[in-house]
């Protein structure tokens, strides 16, 4: 007879996704700081909200630009609840969003749901995030300095333009990791992996090839804590959208606060290659 008790895996993955429901708690009750680090091993995600009559264009840069852009769930008109996260609320589930008019951002807030509330309409799309395989790097013993740090990961606008779709243009904007130099092979062999998060770095090296002039001053979160014999290592990054919506003027749009991510149920084994 079959057996009906549950596996070692199945209970592991069970915990998991408990830890993602956890983490979602948590945010709703007020936790406001960036999520790198928290549910380790689960799967977190950029936000871009728009009005369903620019949902196509948005999509189409997704498309056009997957490295920056990766889409893991994309929510109908007016829908709030992610199938990569059941009972999830994505006005409430994410430590901070910004809202955007005209490409412009006119504010930010701990709670969107109001500004849903004020746009019915709007087509919602999860962007994976980097975050995701940051477990991975630390299981290999590669250091995430922003953690240790307690800061939020640096991310910087970049002179490379991205594809273009119907109305949305923009540059392509990155985050940045300290890896010491005997790590970034390993590091790039461990983020390849992941290309449903952005995967392989873009760039290694020199940031004035991307267009940054100061690495002490990020456009996005905390400065960067280098040690001696870092390196400088990019990749691709889900604020991406944001440029794009400032770039191409979009009339309104809802997205997370940069280093502040919707956490999923999902185990990153489901986007590893």
């Amino acid at each position: 007879m079959m057996s009906t008790q549950p596996t070692a895996a199945t209970t592991a993955l069970e915990t998991m996704r408990a830890a993602g429901t956890k983490s979602r708690t948590r945010i709703r009750d007020g936790f406001s700081g960036p999520t790198s680090g928290m549910a380790p091993g689960l799967v977190q995600a950029n936000l871009i909200s728009v009005p369903a009559e620019w949902a196509f264009d948005v999509l189409l840069f997704t498309q056009r630009n997957p490295k920056p852009c990766p889409v893991i769930d994309v929510l109908e008109p007016g829908q709030v609840e992610s199938v990569l996260a059941p009972g999830s609320d994505i006005r409430s589930d994410i430590p901070g969003y910004r809202i955007w008019e005209d490409g412009q951002l006119t504010g930010e807030v701990a709670d969107a749901t109001q500004a849903w509330a004020d746009h019915p309409d709007l087509v919602s799309f999860l962007i994976g995030c980097s975050f995701t395989f940051e477990n991975g790097l630390t299981e290999a013993g590669i250091p995430i300095r922003h953690q240790d740090a307690d800061r939020n990961v640096p991310m910087y606008r970049t002179s490379t333009a991205c594809a273009p779709a119907g109305r949305v243009k923009g540059n392509l904007v990155v985050s940045m990791r300290p890896i010491p130099a005997s790590q970034v092979a390993e590091a790039v062999r461990i983020t390849d992996r992941f290309p449903a998060v952005h995967g392989a770095p873009v760039h290694i090296g020199e940031p004035a090839q991307l267009g940054i002039t100061d690495l002490s001053a990020p456009d996005f979160g905390d400065a960067p804590v280098i040690e001696d014999g870092d390196i400088p290592v990019f990749w691709a990054c889900g604020v991406t959208p944001q440029a794009a919506i400032q770039a191409s003027g979009v009339p309104f749009a809802i997205t997370h606060s940069p280093g502040k991510m919707f956490i999923t149920d999902e185990p990153e084994d489901t986007f590893r290659q």
